[in-house]
């Protein structure tokens, strides 16, 4: 790879909306993100979609390596020329849906960071989860109203599939908001930082992962309707009651423990 001259890297970069781009260049926002995350030497830092290098770089700086995953090929040339003589950069020009998290953390743990594109951001996180046990922890940006739903108690209006089942393998930490004007260009909506930091691989109800998942998609698909109805067909309302669940409860009134529990009698009762 051979990269572009500091001039062309200096040159402001058009982003592509079907790549949901948006750089950020708050420096105070970036410097609040950067002691969040905390990088130390020698840790095994991978940056999910670097853009600009606005996080990038001090990152690089602090832990003297680090991995980026980007799509955009034109992108490319821009970071490695701007993280020349800083420290030792691995380019990934992939999506990162193909990326195999395992297989990239080899005998060490990832630590996870990104400014996640909107429009993609929930296939990203489900695509981490499948990968957690390589994984140290994660701190992603996002819509704001994302990261509600990934943080929501139940009962909340915005409690959903996601939290659930993002809840079920991580402990979530809302961290700071981030608002529009910290972008180029602008987004239209909120952004906020989350901390996501994986459970103890006893916590996590591995074995049933998929039965669960089938229950929260159900549910959660037709959350207007009790469960004795939105899971018809998957468990009875004696399945229910055995569970500790009122048949008559909705989805978002369902702590993520009730979601493990109806899974692992199902497979009881064969």
């Amino acid at each position: 790879m051979r990269p572009t001259s500091p001039s062309s890297s200096d040159t402001p970069h058009v982003t592509r909306k079907r790549f949901g781009q948006h750089f950020l260049h708050d420096a105070g926002i970036i410097a609040r993100i950067v002691q969040a995350v905390d990088p130390k030497p020698g840790q095994r830092i991978v940056e999910i979609g670097p853009g600009d290098g606005a996080i990038t770089l001090p990152l690089l700086r602090k832990a003297g390596r680090l991995t980026v995953i980007e799509l955009d090929r034109d992108l490319v040339p821009r970071i490695a020329a701007r993280s020349a003589g800083i420290g030792e950069l691995e380019i990934i020009q992939a999506d990162v849906l193909t990326v195999d998290f395992t297989a990239l953390a080899g005998a060490e743990r990832l630590r996870v960071v990104g400014n996640l594109p909107y429009n993609i951001s929930s296939p990203i996180l489900f695509h981490c989860i499948d990968h957690l046990d390589a994984i140290e922890d994660m701190h992603f940006m996002l819509q704001k109203e994302v990261v509600d739903r990934m943080a929501a108690a139940p009962g909340s209006k915005t409690y959903g599939r996601l939290s659930v089942m993002l809840q079920l393998a991580c402990r979530v930490e809302p961290l700071l908001p981030v608002p529009p004007g910290s972008f180029r260009p602008p987004p239209k909506v909120d952004s906020a930082v989350v901390r996501l930091l994986p459970r103890p691989r006893e916590e996590r109800p591995i074995a049933d992962q998929a039965a669960i998942a089938r229950l929260v998609r159900a549910a959660f698909g037709q959350r207007r309707k009790t469960l004795s109805n939105s899971l018809d067909g998957l468990a009875g309302n004696d399945d229910l009651l055995a569970a500790g669940i009122d048949p008559r409860s909705r989805a978002e009134q369902l702590a993520p423990e009730a979601f493990v529990r109806l899974a692992r009698l199902l497979a009881s009762r064969g």
